[in-house]
């Protein structure tokens, strides 16, 4: 039976990484700069066995972040109950100090797409996502955080910025926001936008964690340049330097680096979050 332990209510102004199983005996012997370590939720809604003694065996040492991939905050239907409540169960025993979402939908009447799929920014959107969002953190009875998502196409039904679609959500629900920086790096190349002034408008006193991933270049049938956040390669220079201008901005944030395809021998992982602390430091690390 995992019984819940008391765990610190936010995530360290500090590095993380996204944990793999086969990361648990190296990240316990040399976990260098690494203070935290996010898990996808889905991975660990069963009832038992080896990986959920081993994240416990971590939470015991690490503060936790548990990421979801499945709740489809955008879809157009009630959220599945069921899935809500497995979720719920991981929460309470294992009492982790942060949960986020994507701002995204993947069900579809009773299907469910293997995809983050996109959302127009419109008020009919607005007012569904915000009381999906009321739903989850009634349920959880905790606030969740929820990511700007990586974006491939423009919406003519929107009649608003994505990031004042999310500062929005803030404010009507009090849920937090998960910046990932290289999502909008990728989402400007894609949509011949300003990464920094999208760093300058956002609402960074609301960032609970900030993502860092590796993104593919590739071009579209015109030829033009197009970014595919692959979470599969190092952190491009281009986004570290964007981290850096968001750090100047809002001050040291939980920040996790992202690797899920083609995962690396930990201390490639661990060498990129130790360039991630060099950006903190300036700006104050608390544990």
């Amino acid at each position: 039976m995992l019984d819940a332990t008391p765990r610190p209510d936010r995530l360290p102004n500090a590095t993380g990484v996204g944990y793999k199983a086969e990361y648990f005996t190296a990240l316990q012997d040399a976990p260098g700069p690494v203070e935290w370590i996010e898990v996808h939720a889905e991975n660990y809604m069963g009832d038992g066995g080896r990986p959920l003694a081993q994240l416990r065996h971590l939470a015991e040492r690490f503060s936790v972040s548990v990421h979801g991939v499945g709740l489809s905050i955008g879809g157009e239907g009630p959220l599945d109950r069921e899935h809500l409540l497995r979720l719920k169960h991981l929460m309470n025993w294992l009492g982790p100090a942060s949960f986020s979402e994507h701002l995204a939908w993947s069900t579809h009447d009773t299907g469910f797409l293997n995809d983050l799929l996109p959302l127009p920014y419109d008020e009919a959107t607005l007012s569904r996502v915000a009381g999906h969002i009321d739903a989850v953190q009634s349920a959880l009875g905790r606030r969740m955080l929820l990511e700007n998502p990586s974006g491939y196409l423009a919406f003519a039904e929107s009649d608003r910025s994505e990031v004042d679609f999310l500062s929005e959500l803030a404010r009507r629900t009090g849920c937090g926001l998960l910046l990932d920086i290289n999502n909008v790096f990728v989402s400007a190349v894609n949509l011949g936008t300003d990464p920094r002034a999208y760093v300058d408008a956002f609402p960074l006193d609301a960032v609970g964690e900030i993502h860092l991933g590796g993104h593919d270049a590739d071009a579209d049938d015109a030829g033009r340049p197009l970014l595919i956040d692959s979470h599969g390669c190092p952190v491009a220079d281009p986004v570290w330097a964007l981290y850096a201008h968001a750090i100047a901005r809002g001050g040291a944030k939980p920040t996790l680096i992202e690797w899920d395809n083609d995962v690396p021998p930990l201390p490639k992982l661990i060498a990129e979050a130790g360039r991630a602390r060099a950006v903190l430091a300036p700006q104050g690390i608390t544990a």
